[in-house]
């Protein structure tokens, strides 16, 4: 339409400059040959400038993108704010460090200590930083080196066949202690990766380009089971497979996008094959994950935009994070006669820290068997603001409510408010007792941080799937696999 408008109006300043006499028709003929290829020009983003004398110049840009949110709550502004900060400061910031960027997994508001770096949380802070400069949070010049600099540090980290540990030394880089080489990890990176190349573009899309074509995803991947394997350790070889629908959802997409090392729609398809549709409470039938846990349908959400991509089945994944949104909510309302914890502000179990250690809490329906004691972590439901925003904004503002809850970065990660006087022998519950008031979590960690900053930004401006899905490599993906954008 752009390059419509342009010709016609074009068209018509020449016309009318040639009725009064002012060019001959040799004259307008080139003229008009020179507008239309500007017209042209102009919406593939490339644009000729004038130097000096007789020189040219011809700049490449991408086209322009107005940062203009929608108005919210001021404690939404100030979760996403705080949640940045986590990434911006919980890092080694040293430039002249062989670990410059990397994020730490996770921070003790307690104790003020951190310790290994996470990739995962290095993806999220790489998407982190341009929601941060269109805020005002850090000027661009400072997100620009610090992304930069990242950048070049994953580019001298050790490597297997393309991918990253799990978890590495936050000062060096190296492996900490006897973490895995992660495909999930690698591919949540990946996507800070690509992201921040879409952002910036330049030499940071170049640095993106060639750590992402690097990933030999067909080494990952079993071409007999047509699975992508789980986790592989350098001293024992692969272990278990993606074998059903979960937050590898990205990798299907980002492995079908790679040059060299593409693993095409056969893994998708017998994913889809090999997983479950159920239904609970009021929500329709969805693809379930095993355990349950609603993180496992967000991550990928949180930079793919599947609100209009369609399979060549005709599913909609995004839909079906809404219904899985739901039953969540329903089955937090369930559980609330045994559990203080759960009610209609307060729902949405995912993997989180507990009053026992980490775990993955689960909602029902799910693929496998759920595991629940009462605890809930805010990024549960925050993660699902752009699905159910009606169920997420008055948990929000729940969440506000708990001054135990607040820290340095914004919420704390979970909390755990004990049984109710119905609750059984049967009711599971921590081994460890909740106090009167409550059990609050003292850390706060890198990747709920980060789902929570990304779909909090992607409600307010979608502005992370807009630089995303502008790349090559992700149109590619949605190709391979056969989706139709609508």
């Amino acid at each position: 339409m752009k390059k419509i408008l342009l010709g016609l109006f074009s068209f018509l300043v020449v016309l009318l400059s040639f009725a009064c006499g002012n060019i001959t028709s040799e004259e307008t003929s080139t003229l008009l040959t020179d507008i239309t290829t500007q017209a042209e020009l102009s919406t593939t983003g490339i644009t000729t400038l004038p130097t000096t004398e007789d020189s040219t110049t011809t700049v490449i840009t991408t086209e322009e993108y107005v940062y203009d949110p929608m108005e919210v709550a001021d404690y939404i502004v100030e979760e996403a704010r705080l949640s940045f900060k986590f990434f911006w400061e919980v890092v080694n910031g040293d430039p002249t460090s062989v670990g410059y960027g990397l994020v730490a997994d996770r921070y003790n508001t307690a104790t003020l200590s951190y310790g290994a770096a996470s990739i995962a949380s290095v993806g999220f802070a790489l998407a982190a930083i341009p929601i941060g400069i269109e805020n005002d949070w850090i000027g661009y010049q400072e997100g620009y080196e610090r992304v930069l600099g990242t950048l070049n540090t994953l580019e001298n980290m050790q490597r297997t066949h393309g991918f990253y540990y799990h978890f590495v030394n936050i000062e060096n880089g190296s492996r900490a202690g006897y973490s895995e080489v992660s495909i999930i990890d690698t591919a949540i990176m990946m996507c800070g990766v690509i992201l921040a190349g879409e952002y910036f573009g330049g030499e940071i899309k170049v640095k993106a380009s060639e750590l992402y074509q690097a990933v030999e995803w067909d080494w990952y991947y079993n071409d007999v089971s047509k699975m992508f394997y789980m986790g592989y350790m350098p001293e024992s070889g692969f272990g278990g497979y993606w074998d059903s629908y979960a937050e590898q959802l990205m990798i299907y997409l980002l492995a079908a996008g790679s040059d060299n090392y593409s693993v095409g729609i056969e893994a998708y398809d017998k994913m889809k094959l090999s997983s479950q549709r159920k239904q609970y409470g009021t929500s329709d039938y969805f693809y379930v994950s095993y355990p349950g846990t609603l993180f496992t349908y967000q991550y990928s959400h949180a930079f793919f935009d599947f609100r209009t991509a369609m399979d060549n089945e005709y599913v909609n994944w995004f839909n079906n994070s809404i219904e899985a949104s739901i039953a969540a909510y329903d089955y937090a309302q369930f559980m609330s006669t045994y559990y203080h914890t759960y009610g209609k502000t307060s729902w949405g179990n995912t993997a989180s820290d507990g009053p026992d250690g980490y775990r993955a809490y689960g909602n029902l329906p799910a693929a496998g068997q759920i595991y629940i004691d009462g605890t809930l972590a805010p990024a549960g439901p925050i993660g699902s603001l752009v699905f159910v925003p009606e169920l997420v904004l008055p948990a929000m503002e729940y969440f506000d409510s708990i001054e135990a809850l607040q820290g340095k970065y914004g919420l704390l990660d979970s909390f755990n408010l004990g049984l109710t006087e119905e609750a059984t022998s049967s009711i599971i519950r921590p081994a460890r007792p909740i106090p009167v008031n409550g059990w609050f979590a003292t850390d706060v960690i890198g990747i709920d941080k980060g789902v929570s900053l990304l779909m909090i930004e992607n409600y307010r401006s979608e502005m992370i799937w807009y630089y995303f899905m502008q790349s090559e490599v992700v149109q590619k993906g949605f190709d391979v696999l056969d989706f139709t954008l609508l």
